[in-house]
């Protein structure tokens, strides 16, 4: 049988534009404009078919939306949300996407420890090493939480606040700030931005 087509929006900024498969949290990438963001996209299918293993049957990519990029998409992070982010979420296709989120939970942990504690730095000496970056994704989760209407004690271990926040996803997220839609697709993109990055700078 024949996949269904991957649905995939370009977010196009001055900067930077990214592409992003709208039924496949993570799978957002950005490039200099429009059709090399769509480029890159495709290019880490693999990377991310090894991230949520057997989960990822993808069709050929439609691109169903393009919306103008914001001072966050410049930045470096996607930003768009449309009526795609509203659409009904029924609950079996709000467990497929929170296992596909803890997927990629449970890719970034795999990576990073078997990562090196100091990463390789830039061609100017920039650059995070490997433990700044996971407690800035750490924070950053707190962060969606309170988007999510997921309130948490900072000293929850970051298991249990993981557990809170698909918990909230999972039904849907109601009356919180972020879709439920937006909030999978947000946290899996950010996630696995930085696995990559720390997977990248250890070679």
């Amino acid at each position: 049988m024949t996949p269904t087509p991957t649905r995939v929006v370009l977010e196009v900024g001055k900067t930077w534009a990214f592409a992003s498969a709208l039924d496949w949290p993570g799978w957002c990438r950005r490039g200099k404009g429009e059709h090399v963001a769509l480029d890159v996209l495709l290019d880490y299918a693999d990377r991310y078919a090894v991230i949520v293993d057997d989960k990822f049957e993808p069709g050929e990519p439609q691109v169903v939306d393009r919306l103008p990029g914001t001072a966050t998409t410049d930045f470096g992070a996607p930003d768009a949300s449309g009526p795609w982010d509203d659409e009904p979420l029924d609950g079996a296709e709000a467990h497929r996407l929170a296992d596909l989120v803890a997927a990629c939970w449970q890719g970034f942990d795999r990576i990073v420890a078997t990562a090196p504690e100091h990463l390789r730095k830039g061609p100017r000496g920039g650059g995070r090493d490997r433990d700044p970056i996971v407690d800035h994704v750490r924070e950053a989760e707190r962060s969606y939480g309170r988007k999510l209407g997921v309130r948490v004690p900072p000293r929850t271990p970051w298991a249990d606040r993981r557990v809170a926040v698909l918990t909230a996803l999972r039904a849907g997220a109601p009356d919180a700030a972020w879709t439920a839609r937006y909030g999978f697709r947000h946290i899996a993109w950010h996630v696995l931005d930085h696995a990559w990055e720390i997977e990248d700078k250890s070679r």
